[in-house]
């Protein structure tokens, strides 16, 4: 996978190492055009304007993270970020189609149509144990404010190695401050600085180390793996947005099965699905496991087909063993099944935002697919047709269909359903009438008279 960047050549020497840098930090490395395999030709073309335009201006640009990354490995990158020694507002006199974001640290956003190419001038405030910029919250994470700096003091202030490579349009080299393109060849996701005073900085890194992982097949480097099984309790103090995006991000990308069992592994799935992880670790049977490993399956399968996702079906999906253990609860106590439900909905619901920010929305796809599940063992009069009617139906016809497979629901109701949904008027009567032939009943599959030609789930959309 990494053969063409294996070879790493004896590099130059562009400058002295910050004296405020760690202290195991390497020293500067540049890579010559000929010792990368970074093209121009892969680049987006608006970028290359920006590049070109902040450098005809008399500006340091260059391209930086996960870009870089990216077109190592012979991928192509889905944004191009652009780091400048120019100011945003700099930025903005430069290019007119611009727009500064941001409050605590602000950007430049240059619009090209659709795309949108993210300048940031370098970042200052490299750790410092005697900056009066350190401010340590009550719940133990450490914050600093965001101020400009120099290049030498941006790299410092990013995660991991490998998205601390630096593309020059000058000259086309790469310059590697942090050991970045050894790492990048070996595979390794390395944190830049000491760990775990990185992962109080900043405690989404340690999902970000097992989403990048994951992504880009790295293991993790043991001095990056070994906080995170001590910090994990850091995400809680996370705002639930910020953690809703995460996951979006965690298993929405195509590899969320692989994810899903690394946080697992490493004590973070637990923080995020706290519920959830409960039911996996208590459940005598394998059902809840093997229901969200299809889940997920599924999903990373349709990705990978070029088809799109929406959130609520594997949300409902990862919760769904959670809200059978609350509203059986409710039951127990002589509440009505479809009251326990809602009410079981809610407070599950309830708890999961307060964790990530559910968008309303998203929360109430969610209810349309749970509530529509008992609905499919009613298959006499216009309770089929009205159930086909609804506007969710797909979803939850495959969602039905999953907990088919896996042992929490009828596989001949699935088949029922999906002859339903084919037949014509006069075949569905017959199959809605009590008394008639088979009316009201799955069809027995060896009858062979209604071939079943249901179809392997996928996340609807």
């Amino acid at each position: 996978m990494f053969s063409f960047i294996k070879k790493i050549f004896a590099p130059v020497s562009l400058a002295a190492q910050p004296a405020d840098a760690p202290a195991a930090a390497n020293a500067v490395k540049i890579y010559p055009r000929s010792e990368h395999c970074i093209s121009r030709t892969q680049i987006s073309e608006n970028a290359l304007k920006v590049l070109t335009r902040l450098k005809k201006a008399d500006f340091e640009a260059y391209l930086v993270g996960g870009c870089v990354r990216d077109l190592l490995l012979g991928r192509e990158p889905k944004d191009f970020d652009v780091a400048t020694n120019a100011s945003p507002e700099q930025v903005k006199q430069i290019f007119r189609n611009c727009r500064i974001i941001g409050r605590r640290f602000r950007l430049a956003h240059v619009f090209f149509g659709r795309e949108i190419i993210e300048v940031a001038t370098f970042r200052g405030g490299v750790d410092n144990e005697e900056s009066d910029r350190q401010v340590v919250h009550e719940d133990g994470r450490l914050l600093r404010d965001n101020v400009f700096g120099t290049l030498e003091e941006d790299v410092w202030r990013r995660d991991f190695t490998v998205n601390a490579l630096y593309y020059n349009i000058r000259d086309f080299s790469v310059v590697d401050y942090t050991g970045g393109m050894q790492d990048h060849a070996a595979g390794v996701m390395r944190l830049i600085g000491d760990p775990e005073v990185r992962y109080r900085e900043d405690p989404v890194r340690m999902i970000r180390a097992i989403r990048f992982a994951v992504k880009l097949g790295f293991t993790l480097h043991p001095d990056t793996e070994k906080p995170i099984y001590a910090q994990a309790d850091l995400l809680k103090s996370i705002p639930s947005a910020r953690l809703y995006d995460e996951v979006l991000k965690l298993f929405l990308a195509g590899y969320g099965l692989q994810t899903f069992e690394m946080l697992r592994h490493y004590g973070l799935f637990g923080i995020l699905f706290p519920e959830t992880e409960r039911c996996l670790a208590t459940q005598e049977q394998d059902f809840p496991r093997l229901f969200l490993i299809r889940a997920l399956e599924n999903s990373d399968r349709r990705y990978n087909d070029g088809k799109t996702l929406t959130p609520y079906f594997l949300l409902a999906a990862l919760l769904w063993e959670p809200l059978q253990v609350a509203a059986q609860k409710r039951i127990g106590s002589g509440e009505n099944e479809t009251l326990a439900y809602q009410n079981a909905a809610n407070e599950v619901l309830a708890r999961q935002i307060k964790i990530t920010a559910m968008p309303r929305h998203i929360t109430q796809s969610m209810r349309d697919v749970w509530f529509m599940q008992p609905k499919f063992s009613r298959t006499v009069g216009t309770r089929p047709y009205r159930l086909l009617e609804q506007p969710k139906f797909r979803a939850a016809y495959d969602f039905f269909q999953l907990r088919a497979e896996t042992g929490g629901a009828d596989p001949q109701l699935v088949e029922w359903w999906a002859q339903f949904q084919e037949a014509d008027e006069e075949l569905r009567k017959q199959m809605t009438t009590p008394g008639k032939t088979g009316g009201g009943k799955p069809r027995n599959r060896k009858s062979g008279r209604y071939r079943s030609r249901t179809k392997p789930v996928a996340n609807p959309q």
